[in-house]
């Protein structure tokens, strides 16, 4: 190593920030333990802390997968925010998706991934420093807001890049993914040695020393694992991450194996309607199934009405066998606020479900939204023995600069649930009320089309000073930042 990049490492550790988390998360038998304390958790799951899936810009036509959705990378702003909304909802760990693969479609849809092809025939991928930045920045995030990661590797599905996609740098099929003597299978280790030995940019400490990081999850819905693809995998995790648990990522059943493998230390199920499991009974039929043996995960459920939602969730908390019961469970899934105004959304499969906005909103009703958050607010203190609180006074939102008195935005307050705006023609005093119970929680938002509030009667020719605060039921939020805009010649039109 150069001795000017010795130099910069040995900086960047001596001004690391010291971690949030006391303890790693530990296992005992059928429990998780945070030092002497039993850990368990539940929320609405949150895949896209570390990759955006914009369906406001439609689908990219280039991509042959019948995907095509177009990506982005989160704000540092965002990715707070999210992480903020989800802690100020009791949430206590969180589920992420996948590292994305890439595919030969990127490029002419305009997007990146974190997992780039090997530059020559033969070799092994590459990891995308600019994404793996965003996701250095997750995990400090995490830790200095106290979010427990479960982080999976790969996905057994295409839309990402996944199991297919790796194997395509190599002229294998997609099924040599879980073959252990493959050339795929070798650049999915090389990977998992790649991300687990990483220096995080923003905390110095490399990946397997970050107490946020609770589990490593071989990977998303992995549904053909089998005992040697396991053992192999979760070995190998395991001796580069002594510290953290390693998760068997597969679906739709407990295997036998993983329950025996001594370096596997959690199980998990998701449970979905295209595979018969969708229902509360799969609770108790999975804890008997691990017979005390392993803890176990409820990683995704979802795509249901309310109340059969609470059902799974509320047999989740209670379901017990033998003393066991789940160690925690996500209700699929969340898309945060947008940097400037609105929420992110993504509609489920083409069916009548889309995501859910934190902390939920009467725009919301179609999708029973408020109903949905409270179910996992509950949860979620029930799984820890705490009381189900009231939401916290919200932040003070962040006020983007106005070029236009038509179009003014802001990036809301994780837990605000309405917005109050200020006007005055002084930078200091003088604040008249001009507009209350504003929601920027509108599903299906588009930036290109919509905005959070018009001043229709903003006079012309006067400059004017702009202040918001974020309301809930518990109360109102300490002012924005301040904006100025001088209007234009002509009256404000709001459409």
């Amino acid at each position: 190593m150069k001795l000017t990049r010795l130099i910069a490492v040995a900086i960047l550790m001596i001004s690391a920030p010291v971690t949030a988390f006391e303890n790693f998360i530990t296992r005992d038998g059928h429990k998780l333990m945070d030092g002497e304390r039993e850990f368990r958790f539940a929320g609405i799951h949150a895949p896209e802390l570390h990759r955006i899936e914009d369906d406001a810009k439609g689908v990219c036509k280039a991509d042959p997968r019948g995907w095509g959705q177009h990506f982005k990378w989160p704000t540092a702003d965002e990715q707070e925010n999210w992480i903020k909304a989800l802690v100020r909802t009791n949430h206590k760990a969180m589920r992420i998706y996948v590292l994305s693969v890439e595919h030969s479609a990127d490029k002419a849809c305009g997007r990146e991934t974190h997992i780039l092809k090997p530059l020559s025939a033969g070799e092994m991928p590459r990891l995308n420093e600019e994404a793996m930045r965003i996701y250095d920045r997750m995990i400090a995030l995490a830790d200095q807001h106290k979010l427990r990661l479960i982080l999976p590797f790969i996905d057994h599905w295409k839309w990402w890049g996944g199991r297919e996609q790796l194997a395509a740098f190599y002229n294998e099929s997609e099924d040599d993914f879980y073959d252990i003597y493959s050339q795929t299978y070798k650049a999915y280790q090389h990977i998992i040695r790649q991300v687990i030995t990483r220096r995080n940019t923003f905390t110095g400490r490399l990946y397997s020393e970050e107490k946020a990081i609770m589990a490593w999850e071989t990977g998303n819905e992995l549904k053909d694992t089998d005992e040697l693809f396991l053992a192999k995998t979760s070995a190998f995790i395991k001796a580069l991450a002594p510290n953290q648990l390693v998760l068997d990522g597969t679906y739709t059943r407990i295997n036998e194996f993983a329950l025996q493998d001594p370096n596997v230390d959690m199980v998990s199920n998701h449970y979905y309607t295209n595979v018969g499991n969708n229902n509360p009974q799969t609770v108790l039929a999975d804890l008997k199934t691990i017979d005390g043996r392993k803890p176990y995960l409820i990683g995704e459920f979802g795509l249901q009405p309310s109340d059969k939602l609470k059902a799974i969730m509320d047999a989740a908390v209670n379901s017990e066998y033998k003393g066991a019961k789940a160690v925690g469970a996500f209700i699929w899934g969340f898309r945060g606020h947008r940097h400037n105004g609105g929420f992110y959304w993504h509609n489920e499969g083409g069916s009548k479900y889309y995501s859910y906005h934190i902390p939920g909103f009467k725009e919301g009703a179609f999708n029973e939204e408020i109903d949905v958050v409270n179910i996992a607010r509950k949860a979620a203190a029930d799984m820890m023995g705490e009381k189900f609180m009231p939401l916290p006074v919200p932040e003070a939102p962040i006020l983007r600069q106005i070029t236009n008195v038509a179009d003014i935005r802001w990036m809301g307050a994780p837990v605000g649930r309405s917005y109050r705006i200020e006007r005055s023609v002084s930078a200091t005093s003088d604040w008249q009320t001009i507009a209350g119970g504003i929601s920027d929680g509108m599903n299906k938002f588009d930036p290109q089309k919509h905005t959070l509030f018009c001043d229709g009667d903003a006079k012309p020719d006067t400059t004017y000073y702009y202040r918001v605060f974020a309301q809930n039921e518990t109360g109102e939020s300490a002012a924005s930042n301040v904006q100025k805009v001088t209007t234009g010649q002509y009256a404000v039109e709001c459409n």
